[in-house]
């Protein structure tokens, strides 16, 4: 099994009142919340735990893409990515982006990528996902109804010219480039293993499965409401005449560690508050416009009991209020102790076939000393538990052979529990 770092780097520089006087934290956040002193110190905050994880012996590092939001402030992967080509040595390094369809030329991507897994020698794996209708519809202005297309189009772009060293003419609805020459290209040949990042969506589930990539599913409600959308891929996979390898899925999850469950309820409960409530304050306007979601999506989630249940638990999000008590118990945040945590983290990778676990130890208004706590538990003393999941029964074919070896973390001692919770008061106010 892998256990990954996957990182949001969200901003903490929200208002107290945020959940009543602001509509969204997406697309019209409103843009004099915004602190560049303090975007500057989370930035630099976050990219020494991603070097801190690598050193740890996590199997991988995450980064993504997202805009005019105060909900994960990492525009670039692409940038993010090239620092960590270097400051790593040796995790893979997943782009959960960039969104290819937002790209013009596409090129620009097979390029960045090529630039990226050169530098840190084969260790990238190349993430492709469609994109929110936040980022892409609204604050990039797409079309809803050709995101997919065009987001087609870019990865037969990209697929090609990693795969080839001709120069080619690309003649397409939407991308149309005379001189199309494939010189900047990854180390890893033909390409770097393709990941699929998405939010449920039954066209997404299909292509995955056809192209034999692997499925990455970004909900950020936890690994038990996600069991009828595991399932519709896994459909999918057996439809396409494919094995259903457990590595050839990914899961995100929320996860706090502390001594006790009871001290990890008090040290996570107001980042978990603030994630909940705040980060993830998206107005219901922006979530579905005409033309983004396919008929056959709109009737997969009708019939889901389990969707509606879901559905339900983001409204009661949009609105507010969720306590640390709520947001345990629905099972959005994994907390206890390391072994309650493996042992969690575990029953729900077996229950839903999941051989890649995306872990968000670095979450809401999170001070980075308990964040590094955070990720050094998990390190030290979850992922020796889980590394041997899966690895006798199956091949992972959607890794990096560079970091195909399971690493150790550097010595050193269980942490002591940190006494700060939360960012300093300034952040709040910021």
């Amino acid at each position: 099994m892998k256990n990954l770092f996957f990182h949001l780097m969200p901003y903490k520089g929200l208002p107290a009142d945020f959940d009543k006087k602001y509509e969204s934290v997406w697309v019209n956040i409103d843009a004099k919340l915004y602190n560049a002193d303090l975007v500057g110190r989370s930035l630099n905050e976050y990219l020494d735990q991603m070097k801190f994880a690598d050193e740890l012996g996590f199997d991988g590092v995450c980064v993504n893409e997202h805009h005019s939001n105060g909900y994960a402030i990492m525009s670039s992967p692409q940038m993010m990515a090239t620092v960590l080509a270097r400051e790593t040595k040796r995790a893979a390094i997943l782009m959960m982006g960039p969104s290819i369809a937002l790209y013009d030329p596409p090129m620009r991507v097979a390029e960045d990528i090529g630039t990226v897994d050169s530098m840190s020698g084969g260790r990238v794996i190349a993430g492709f996902p469609i994109g929110t209708p936040f980022d892409t519809v609204y604050a990039y202005g797409q079309n809803p109804a050709s995101v997919r297309q065009k987001y087609l189009e870019a990865h037969e772009i990209i697929m090609r010219a990693w795969q080839g060293d001709d120069m080619f003419a690309f003649n397409g609805e939407y991308y149309k480039q005379p001189f199309v020459n494939p010189f900047l290209k990854p180390k890893q040949r033909p390409h770097p293993p393709i990941w699929v990042p998405g939010g449920g969506s039954v066209e997404t589930w299909r292509w995955a499965a056809q192209k034999n990539f692997a499925y990455g599913y970004t909900s950020f409600y936890g690994a038990q409401n996600s069991r009828i959308q595991v399932q519709g891929f896994w459909d999918m996979v057996k439809e396409a005449g494919g094995e259903k390898n457990p590595f050839r899925l990914g899961m995100v999850q929320f996860v706090g560690i502390a001594d006790s469950r009871k001290d990890a309820m008090r040290l996570y409960r107001e980042a978990a508050e603030y994630l909940y409530n705040f980060n993830l304050r998206v107005s219901p306007r922006w979530a579905v416009p005409p033309g983004y979601m396919s008929e056959e999506t709109k009737r997969m989630q009708i019939k889901s009991t389990m969707q509606q249940t879901a559905l339900k638990a983001v409204a009661a999000v949009r609105g507010g209020g969720l306590s640390m008590e709520e947001i345990v118990e629905r099972g959005y945040v994994i907390i206890g102790s390391p072994d309650e945590v493996a042992e969690q983290i575990r029953d729900n990778c077996i229950a839903l076939n999941c051989g890649n676990m995306m872990n968000l130890l670095q979450f809401g208004n999170l001070s980075h000393e308990v964040g590094m706590y955070n990720i050094e538990l998990f390190g030290r003393c979850v992922k020796p538990q889980l590394d041997g999941l899966f690895a006798k029964e199956w091949e992972h074919h959607w890794w990096p052979d560079a970091c195909s070896q399971v690493h150790k973390p550097v010595p050193g001692s269980r942490p002591a529990m940190p006494t700060q919770h939360s960012a300093p008061p300034a952040y709040a106010n910021a």
